[in-house]
């Protein structure tokens, strides 16, 4: 039995297509990096990262000063370099999985392309994790600028250390570039300096059957 709508308005059911679906799986939930291909967006600029933490402490002390609610201003502005931290922390963990997953690819590589385009991926993964914690560092350390800025003093972790890789490399670097220890042979460091003399002890042997 076919039902006629005079109703110019009425619009029959439809069902929905594949590319409505992938639609709406984009608008929904975003990209999701690491399933088919790395993620091509870029990070933040580093301008605009301190940009956001200027603003972010700024909003936070002009809302709570002056009011019943400076007391806790304080604590919030340490749970906001806090925040920052903790989300550091999270992708150090991604990291070392990434790290452990890395060497285990190696291990089992096999020269088939399956395993190569795994190695390949975990690497891009891992490369862009690196990047992410650089960034996150960056933006926790320019918070704890903020606060040291507004409180009159430095922040700490509740637990544990505040690391900043970037600078620890730069470090390390400086350290093996510049140190007289590091580029001098390592068997020299065994051997005193001056004329060498065979030893009628040393190059006599007894041997026993």
């Amino acid at each position: 039995m076919t039902i006629d709508h005079d109703d110019t308005s009425y619009e029959p059911p439809h069902a929905t297509s594949p590319t409505d679906h992938v639609l709406n799986e984009l608008q929904l939930p975003g990209y999701r990096p690491f399933q088919d291909e790395p993620d091509p967006r870029p990070m933040p600029e580093a301008r605009t990262i301190a940009g956001a933490a200027a603003d972010i402490f700024d909003a936070l002390v002009a809302t709570l000063s002056d009011t019943r609610l400076e007391p806790d201003l304080e604590d919030l502005l340490w749970s906001t370099v806090n925040l920052f931290h903790r989300a550091n922390e999270r992708i150090e963990r991604q990291l070392d999985d990434n790290e452990q997953a890395q060497k285990r690819c190696q291990r089992e590589q096999d020269g088939s392309e399956i395993r190569s385009v795994e190695l390949e991926r975990l690497t891009a993964e891992g490369m862009t994790l690196i990047e992410r914690r650089n960034t996150m560092e960056f933006f926790r350390d320019r918070a704890a600028e903020h606060f040291a800025h507004h409180t009159g003093s430095h922040w700490h972790p509740r637990s544990g250390s505040m690391v900043n890789h970037r600078a620890l490399t730069a470090a390390m670097i400086a350290v093996a570039t510049f140190s007289p220890r590091s580029v001098e042979p390592r068997p020299k460091c065994c051997c005193p300096p001056g004329q060498r003399s065979p030893s009628r002890a040393a190059s006599t042997s007894t041997i026993t059957a």
